[in-house]
């Protein structure tokens, strides 16, 4: 695991390391065996989140002379731009779920819970944590009897892009149709936008808004 890794990257001479895919926190209670560096790293932890996990191993990697490189250094045209990507502006009462679901999701972030919040009508319906952005709107459409709901997804404000940087994708756009999800917010410059031209494509198609936010727009 980690320290073969680290024998890897050495073995190749490589300085720098580029984290890419989704963190799936819940493999934290998974029956996978993690080798010694790897074990002592998670005994040494105080909170098991983000930060902590993905911190951790970067600091590791630099005690190694190997740096953490900017995620999306290589996806830079991915990333969300500022104002209403979709043909649909968001309605009045879907720029108001928005606002004040950026609002709850931005205190969230900070405490590294997770990204993402379902809202309908100013209230916040779900919370993202381990189980993910699509598990989460399922779970929210189950409880709005059929209530239009709005999906926010925020970074957390690190100086950095070196990992969990949020993420959309089709599957994200399939999720929102199947949950009655009409608009999703996103940070700009700080989300990548999964099969950019496709994924804008689909939410044309479906009607859906997709609106990026600059980030001092976070209150």
């Amino acid at each position: 695991m980690l320290s073969r890794l680290i024998e890897i990257l050495k073995s190749e001479q490589c300085s720098e390391v580029m984290f890419c895919g989704q963190v799936k926190h819940n493999k934290i209670f998974s029956a996978i065996r993690p080798d010694w560096r790897l074990a002592k790293l998670l005994f040494s932890l105080r909170e098991k989140n983000t930060d902590a996990l993905i911190g951790g191993v970067g600091k590791v990697l630099a005690d190694e002379g190997i740096q953490l490189a900017d995620s999306t250094r290589l996806l830079k045209p991915l990333l969300a731009g500022v104002g209403v990507l979709t043909r649909r502006k968001p309605t009045d009462d879907e720029k108001r779920d928005l606002d004040y679901g950026r609002r709850v999701a931005n205190h969230l972030a900070q405490m590294d819970i997770g990204q993402s919040v379902a809202i309908a009508e100013r209230a916040c319906v779900a919370v993202e944590a381990m189980e993910g952005t699509d598990a989460m709107l399922r779970r929210a459409a189950e409880l709005v009897d059929g209530k239009p709901l709005r999906l926010v997804k925020v970074s957390r404000r690190r100086g950095h892009l070196l990992f969990d940087v949020p993420v959309a994708g089709l599957a994200t756009i399939a999720t929102m149709q199947a949950t009655g999800t009409t608009a999703l917010a996103v940070d700009a410059g700080r989300t990548l936008l999964l099969d950019k031209e496709e994924l804008l494509r689909q939410a044309d198609a479906a009607g859906l808004a997709i609106v990026g936010y600059a980030a001092a727009d976070a209150r």
